[in-house]
């Protein structure tokens, strides 16, 4: 009877067992389908994202470039304790992880508010600026802000004409040119700002052009403006006169390269005013004929330089460098370029320079594709073609001086430093063939010397 009761009790158990087992063979195949099935979705949905994505550039990249050096050197700090900068503050706080980790998760950025609107309508998200470099002015990581300037402040009768200096023979502009739907420049009026400088000037250290143009500085949007120039300030100001546009920043830009010893045309044309049937979806296309002219007359130009500003308010456009007050930048990239990568490469160096020099005067190298404008900027005209936007809407003039000659000198610095690149280059490529002949001589001369002395001996 015991015998029977244990075997009877054994099997219990043992049936027990095999019903638990099948039960976690169950719950083990659940997991396992439902793990292949979110992997399947994921692998879905990323596909349906590159597709839907006409941006070239990682996401990833973007929250990256949006972080600074020294996030990235606290966080191998944590693990290489000599990493750590221990005179420097860490760049690590609550809100800073908080926002970096919130923004990993939603891809919504809570310093932005816009980041939040665009996720919520179908599309938008997909082709926003993506940041490719950080500038220290730009902790927010803020994308630029583009928008049409309103009609252009004309000159009231009577007001009191700019003061201004003749424009050098390297500024164009097409004054003449009205109502005659020309896009070719000619030259300038009297309302050219900023210091005088000759053609063909030397620099301080003795370098130059020998008056051959190499950089060339236009304007795909002439007329937009900056309140503290305007007696009739607006929320996006326009106008049509040198000295309260971006065209005077371009001066600034093109006296202080010059002064640099870098030959400098600065194109004045002002399509708005000037061609027929203008349209300002069109912008690109005008100044792209301009510099397509520009660079068939001067077969030195290499370095195109489209001057912009932004429309964002005086707080955000804004730096104070050493108690001085500097109008912040924006380097823009065209995706539409197959090419663009090579124009990164020449922004980040002049973005890199300026963080050194000019910490906070920065917000980065940023792409566009052509969902949020042209997305090709003519920067397939050359490597060295780029968009810059220069201070926003409220800065004033000492600001934008500043501005445009740290960062003519900066961009100077880069020319003379490719040029010497590029000399050293063409040296190291013609020196196999004197190291040949150079061999060869002193082959013969061993030669010979073995000769005499076979005879002597």
């Amino acid at each position: 009877m015991n015998n029977r009761k244990f075997r009877i009790w054994n099997i219990a158990r043992m049936k027990r067992k095999v019903m638990e087992g099948l039960s976690m063979g169950r719950t083990l195949i659940i997991l396992m389908l439902g793990s292949l099935i979110f992997f399947i979705l994921l692998g879905l949905g990323g596909m349906a994202e590159q597709r839907m994505n006409s941006s070239p550039v990682s996401s990833m990249k973007g929250l990256a470039a949006s972080l600074s050096s020294h996030f990235f050197i606290d966080m191998i700090g944590m693990e290489m304790p000599h990493m750590t900068a221990s005179k420097e503050t860490s760049s690590f706080s609550g809100e800073k992880m908080s926002t970096f980790v919130f923004e990993l998760l939603t891809s919504v950025n809570p310093k932005d508010p816009k980041s939040l609107l665009a996720g919520e309508l179908p599309g938008m998200k997909a082709n926003q600026p993506v940041q490719l470099s950080h500038g220290s002015g730009n902790e927010d990581g803020e994308a630029p802000a583009d928008y049409r300037p309103d009609p252009a402040e004309e000159q009231a009768e009577g007001e009191p004409a700019e003061t201004g200096e003749e424009p050098t023979q390297g500024e164009q502009g097409n004054s003449g040119n009205e109502g005659k739907g020309e896009d070719a420049p000619d030259q300038g009026g009297k309302d050219d700002p900023g210091s005088k400088n000759e053609p063909g000037s030397t620099s301080k250290d003795g370098k130059t052009t020998n008056g051959k143009k190499s950089v060339l500085i236009y304007h795909s949007h002439p007329q937009e403006a900056y309140n503290p120039l305007l007696s009739h300030p607006s929320d996006n100001p326009g106008a049509v006169s040198p000295t309260k546009n971006v065209m005077l920043v371009g001066s600034f830009l093109s006296k202080r390269l010059e002064a640099n010893g870098i030959g400098t045309l600065h194109d004045k044309s002002d399509y708005q005013s000037t061609v027929e049937g203008y349209n300002y979806n069109y912008s690109y296309k005008y100044s792209r004929q301009m510099a397509m002219e520009a660079m068939s007359q001067n077969d030195g130009i290499n370095y195109l330089i489209d001057i912009h500003r932004d429309s964002q308010r005086y707080n955000k456009t804004t730096a104070t460098v050493n108690g001085v007050n500097y109008a912040k930048v924006y380097f823009i990239i065209g995706h539409a370029n197959e090419n663009w990568r090579q124009n990164e490469a020449f922004a980040s160096k002049i973005n890199a320079k300026l963080e050194k020099s000019y910490p906070g005067v920065s917000r980065g190298v940023w792409g566009k594709s052509a969902d949020q404008g042209n997305g090709e900027y003519n920067q397939s005209l050359s490597p060295n073609s780029i968009l810059i936007e220069i201070g926003g809407i409220d800065n004033t003039k000492e600001e934008l001086q500043r501005t445009a000659e740290a960062l003519a000198d900066i961009i100077a610095d880069v020319y003379w430093q490719e040029q010497e690149a590029e000399k050293a280059s063409v040296k190291k490529e013609s020196d196999p063939a004197k190291s040949k002949s150079a061999s060869a001589a002193k082959d013969g001369r061993d030669k010979g010397a073995e000769d005499k002395a076979s005879k002597a001996g």
